[in-house]
């Protein structure tokens, strides 16, 4: 029987590339902080991944036996996916950019990409364990 990587790893493969995504966005926004009229831009995480939901089967469908499974499959970030962030203290020169709330999303998106990578190792180390018989 062939190991369906899909279905073992589960959406944490999807999560990683969506959070390194984030990653660079949130880095552009930081690195244009002094940038007269830069408008700072992010994606709603949760919005992302409905788009998994409402994605058409590709070849093999998986079983599902609960209503919140998720199907297989990547989804891309497009232009209309990114929002602008509303800021709370709006700069004269235009600049929507607050360091203190894009540093906090930074270390937040950090320690949810670092959760997935280690769900994976794990889903990693029972594919090895089960593939030596142990």
């Amino acid at each position: 029987m062939a190991i369906n990587f899909e279905t073992a790893l589960g959406v944490h493969p999807l999560a990683l590339m969506k959070r390194t995504e984030r990653a660079d966005i949130l880095a552009n926004n930081i690195a244009n902080a002094e940038t007269p009229g830069f408008k700072a831009r992010d994606f709603d995480f949760k919005s992302v991944f409905e788009k998994v939901d409402q994605m058409p089967a590709k070849g093999l469908s998986m079983n599902t036996t609960n209503d919140t499974h998720r199907p297989g499959g990547a989804v891309v970030i497009e232009n209309d996916d990114l929002l602008y962030r509303s800021p709370l203290q709006p700069s004269i020169d235009g600049n929507t950019v607050e360091e203190h709330i894009e540093h906090a999303e930074f270390m937040k998106n950090s320690l949810a990409f670092e959760t997935s990578f280690l769900f994976l190792k794990s889903s990693f180390g029972g594919m090895l364990t089960a593939l030596r018989g142990e």
